[in-house]
């Protein structure tokens, strides 16, 4: 039987020769494309059209048609090929947009003709070129995925978001369509231009993200692409004038050795026939261990949101059809008579339950394989991605280099809560922390006292603190803390009892004034001694380690002049080393009015509690973040904190 998919949702490929079979509802080009794990197309050889037919293991169509067929035999296919997508290209001269025509017919088919999967392209709008589907390997095996996506802009936007260089991409694109290629500096224009309509790479527009979107979750970022403000909005209207940006795109990392990678450890091989292959710590591609177990984590989570995605789809398929099917059942008043309306409604029914029981059997399958895949990814990650309770950090010991990535808590989504994906953000943080002490908008911080709310949160902030120093070099950070009301102090006694801070937490107005204004100033040093080219050239008593600043309480303590600074802080600080944590009440500063909306907006929010606050603006999910704490009664804490003291006293001239 044929897997009917909907956008998002994969299948099992379980032969090595297939026909991939196209319907289209106008001419089109039918095109293969070859790309590594990230999607990233390099090097030649990268795409099949009608002036090159064949590359290894894919044989394409001829010319332009409203019916193509695909040989590919993924034997074939090279090893360091992970994706293979079947592009469909509207031609020069003819119809202006997918939208405009008959929606499109994608099929998996065995050599024999009988179908495995198939997918009808419905949704498209402004597109030209678009991703119909792609077959792609997971853990040795080969899946296909109904995708469903594309380019208004068309092939060269496609391409050029895919990593190709732009006067590459023009010229591929001129021999494909017979056309004569744009310049260089038109392409790279075009390539700048948020043109990729539907994709998981594009900025929205303020019409597709509803006022009241949950933030979107810090993604995993790419290596060489700054993310500075990627996740802006936050619930009960915060969403910013330009929602920025989120990568769905695997992270990649810039070769930095001229060493080849350690190869990654290779999936178990299934143990019957038909049955997945046994998920291994470290099946994705990278230069190191921690950057392939940073790559998986990606993975998980993009195979989460796309499975659940799926399922969500075809429920909300399945339940609008049977509405349908329901009106004109009672519509019809033949079915009124005789009892013949009871039957069709007890039909629509059944139909309805049966695409649903398909689509969680879908679900669970996926489910089952993710949930093996955590189980044995969780134990083998470093301590800087690891939970607190994990045993990584019983023999972790100050680092000599820092790390990728952070652990904020986890995310998971409803259909399976037990399901835990690790949320990891890039350091040197490239946007402040918010966490938010404050009760309005959470169903789970409103049914908490309002003092522990706060000291949750203030610990949270600690943990975060200490994670961030203990993952690091001893001398690579120094924290400074704002208290001015001294209300965090039982949550800041392990810092001030390691003497890892760059001194006492400052307290009162005075405090806040001394400690923004020496930050403030070494960022306009920084800022001047890069500018002039000179970075050595800096005063003597300046701290050219990086600066964490927590501030506890904003805006208690604060005048004009120090939430001005604290604003700048926010804004360019990152750039030159200087990382601000907050722990604030949002509401409590809602008398400094608009002013401090754009701090807001610049700051990943975060709950000291779960919540649902987060959301990702590709498939619209509202993933629910946890914190993670050390374990009531760990001393895990205090030992981290005692290695980063010891180290400190070690590595001191």
């Amino acid at each position: 039987m044929t897997a009917e998919l909907v956008r998002g949702q994969n299948h099992p490929v379980s032969q090595s020769r297939v026909e991939i079979r196209v319907s289209a509802g106008t001419p089109v080009l039918a095109l293969a494309s070859f790309a590594d794990e990230q999607g990233r197309f390099s090097g030649s050889g990268i795409l099949a059209h009608p002036g090159a037919r064949s590359l290894p293991g894919v044989r394409s169509p001829g010319e332009l048609a409203d019916r193509h067929t695909f040989a590919v035999d993924l034997d074939e296919v090279a090893a360091h090929v992970h994706r293979l997508g079947v592009l469909l290209v509207l031609p020069p001269g003819g119809p202006v947009r997918f939208g405009a025509v008959p929606a499109s017919y994608v099929a998996v088919a065995d050599p024999e003709g009988t179908e495995l999967a198939g997918y009808t392209l419905t949704g498209l709008d402004a597109e030209t070129a678009v991703v119909a589907l792609e077959l792609y390997r997971r853990q040795g095996a080969w899946k296909v995925r109904a995708v469903g996506q594309g380019y208004a802009e068309g092939l060269g936007a496609l391409l050029t978001d895919g990593g190709l260089p732009a006067p590459a991409a023009a010229e591929l694109t001129a021999a494909v369509l017979g056309t004569t290629p744009r310049t260089a500096g038109a392409d790279a224009t075009l390539a700048t231009m948020p043109t990729l309509v539907g994709d998981l790479r594009a900025p929205q527009t303020p019409a597709q993200t509803p006022a009241n979107a949950p933030e979107p979750p810090d993604p995993l970022p790419v290596s060489g692409h700054p993310y500075a403000g990627t996740p802006a909005s936050a619930p009960g209207g915060d969403t910013p004038a330009s929602p920025p940006t989120i990568s769905y795109a695997h992270p990649r990392r810039r070769r930095t050795s001229t060493e080849p990678p350690e190869p990654a450890p290779r999936a178990a091989a299934p143990q019957e026939p038909g049955e997945h292959p046994r998920p291994v710590a470290g099946d994705a591609s990278g230069w190191s261990m921690e950057e392939r177990l940073y790559n998986q984590v990606w993975g998980m989570f993009e195979d989460l949101a796309r499975t659940v995605a799926a399922y969500r789809s075809a429920v909300e398929f399945a339940d609008s059809r049977m509405d349908r099917e329901l009106d004109e059942a009672l519509s019809d008043p033949r079915h009124r008579l005789g009892g013949s309306g009871n039957a069709a409604r007890d039909t629509a029914r059944t139909r309805r339950d049966e695409l649903v029981a398909q689509a969680q059997a879908v679900l669970d399958r996926d489910l089952a394989q993710l949930i093996a895949e955590a189980e044995v990814v969780e134990p083998a990650l470093p301590a800087a991605y690891a939970r607190w309770d994990n045993p990584a950090w019983h023999g972790h010991r100050t680092p000599e280099e820092s790390p990728l990535a952070l652990r904020l808590g986890d995310l998971h989504l409803p259909e399976r809560p037990d399901l835990r994906i690790p949320m990891l953000t890039r350091v040197p943080l490239e946007r402040g922390l918010w966490i938010d002490n404050g009760r309005t908008g959470s169903e789970a911080a409103m049914t908490m006292d309002t003092d522990r709310l706060r000291r949750v949160a203030m610990d949270m902030a600690v943990a975060l603190a200490v994670r961030l120093l203990a993952v690091h070099p001893a001398d690579r950070f120094s924290v400074h803390v704002i208290d001015a009301a001294g209300a965090g102090s039982a949550s800041l006694a392990p810092l001030v009892r390691a003497g890892v801070l760059a001194g006492p937490p400052a307290a009162g107005a005075h405090g806040v004034t001394q400690t923004l204004a020496g930050l403030t100033r070494r960022v306009d040093l920084v800022q001047m001694a890069l500018r002039a080219g000179a970075p050595e050239d800096l005063p003597p008593d300046v701290d050219t380690a990086d600066q964490l600043l927590i501030v506890h309480d904003f805006p208690h303590g604060f005048d004009d002049r120090a939430v001005t600074q604290l604003r700048y802080l926010a804004d360019e600080g990152a750039a030159v080393g200087v990382h601000l944590l907050m722990v604030a009440d949002r509401d409590e500063a809602s008398a400094y009015g608009p002013l401090l909306d754009p701090l807001w907006r610049s700051l990943m929010r975060l709950s000291p509690v779960p919540d649902n606050h987060l959301a990702d603006p590709w498939v619209h999910h509202a993933w629910t973040f946890e914190p993670d704490l050390p374990p009531q009664g760990s001393r895990v804490l205090d030992q981290a904190l005692d290695r980063v003291a010891k180290a400190r006293r070690t590595t001191r001239p």
